[in-house]
């Protein structure tokens, strides 16, 4: 009987037995719950947010042994020293826009034209006014004409004792009062004249024309949209017509670190590279070092001429600049610095290793580099091929895959 007993405890209920059983299940299912919500964290944190960023393009590093040494390179845009926003003198409605982005102008070239029928209106007016003054005018002359003559009549007649001497006195006073009356009226022509030329500039201002000869690089406003030089109305008012670059005025700003800035002088003898074109070395020089630096990014502006001109060159384009020096007489040849050079802030450390990151359309791919020597705020970077656009300062919280959005590019 005891041994009965026995076998009865030692058996496992069909209900535990199936209780047990479930369990790795549930833990199992409990761990792949928790290993995907920590892979998609992993996922959104660094690359749901979209970082804000300026991109450079790696240029390729040239050797330097032929030809003037560089002893600084820089990187920056192509700015038009001579460009306007065109807009209308006065407050309304376009009736004409006969410009497009891409079209030559000349100067003085009519851009738009505004509505005026109440110019129009008002320069009739004003010369209607003036038209009455002149024939006011015409009748005073020809009363003081009279008056004169009878004023010699009448001087004769006292002289011969005909007439008392009050009646020439009093044809003197008429002749000076008319002539004083003259005067006056020859100064409401001039008034009258005067507004008449108001009129006419008022309505000259509904012609917008070219202040200078140059290219349409923007067309802002449209027919029947008002215009205005000042910003009234919120978003129904136009503040300008169009923008014209001259093409002619085009030159290089780029920024250069403070701590590098006695390398450059003027008339200092450079080359640009644009981003666009990397196989196009386009002579240049300083034209001056603008006298003030930039406290947040420790930087100079230096203003570097273009000594060709070229459809290519287009405002706002990013260009790499070498200063240059002339060229000493080397002993052995220096080979050039391996891979491509890229801004100096671009290379960052992430995880013991030096990196850049480049960007791979709407993301970027942390890439590994060895550095190499710097010029400038230019570095070589071996593990970056020229052309690839990199990102020039990277966030601390950037990492490889990240979603990034572009700036515009700015001076």
């Amino acid at each position: 009987m005891e041994n009965k007993d026995l076998l009865h405890q030692l058996r496992i209920d069909r209900g535990e037995r199936d209780e047990h059983s479930r369990a790795p299940i549930w833990i199992g299912a409990i761990v792949l719950l928790l290993v995907a919500a920590g892979a998609g964290a992993w996922w959104l944190l660094p690359h749901a947010k979209a970082f804000e960023v300026e991109v450079a393009t790696a240029a390729a590093a040239g050797s330097g042994a032929d030809g003037p040494a560089a002893v600084l390179q820089a990187t920056g845009y192509v700015t038009a020293r001579r460009q306007a926003t065109v807009s209308a003198q006065i407050t309304g409605t376009l009736t004409q826009v006969l410009i497009e982005e891409g079209e030559r102008v000349e100067a003085g070239q009519v851009l738009a034209t505004l509505e005026d029928t109440a110019q129009k209106a008002a320069l009739a007016q004003a010369q209607a006014g003036l038209r009455a003054a002149q024939a006011q005018l015409a009748q005073f002359q020809a009363q003081l004409a009279q008056s004169r003559r009878d004023l010699g009549r009448a001087e004769e007649l006292a002289a011969r004792k005909l007439v008392p001497a009050q009646a020439a006195e009093a044809a003197r006073t008429q002749v000076d009062t008319q002539s004083a009356q003259l005067e006056a009226q020859r100064k409401q022509v001039e008034v009258a004249d005067a507004g008449v030329r108001a009129a006419q500039v008022q309505l000259d201002y509904c012609t917008v024309r070219a202040p200078f000869s140059g290219v349409i690089t923007a067309k802002a406003a449209q027919v029947g949209e008002i215009v205005s030089p000042l910003s009234a109305g919120g978003g129904f008012t136009r503040t300008g017509v169009g923008t014209i670059v001259d093409m002619d005025s085009l030159e290089i700003e780029v920024d250069v670190t403070e701590s590098y800035i006695n390398r450059v002088q003027p008339k200092q003898p450079a080359q640009a590279v644009l981003d666009a074109y990397p196989d196009w070395k386009i002579p240049a020089h300083v034209i001056a070092i603008i006298p003030s630096a930039d406290r947040g990014k420790a930087t100079v502006k230096v203003r570097v001429a273009l000594e060709q001109k070229d459809p290519r060159l287009l405002p706002e384009m990013g260009v790499r600049v070498s200063f240059l020096e002339e060229a000493k007489p080397a002993t052995t040849e220096v080979a050039p610095p391996k891979g491509a050079l890229v801004p100096g802030s671009a290379i960052v450390r992430r995880e013991g290793k030096d990196v850049v990151f480049a960007v791979d359309g709407e993301r970027v791919r942390a890439r590994t580099v060895t550095p190499g020597p710097s010029f400038g705020d230019l570095r070589a970077a071996e593990g970056v091929t020229a052309g690839e656009r990199v990102v020039r300062e990277p966030p601390v919280a950037m990492a490889d895959g990240a979603k990034i959005e572009i700036k515009a590019s700015g001076k």
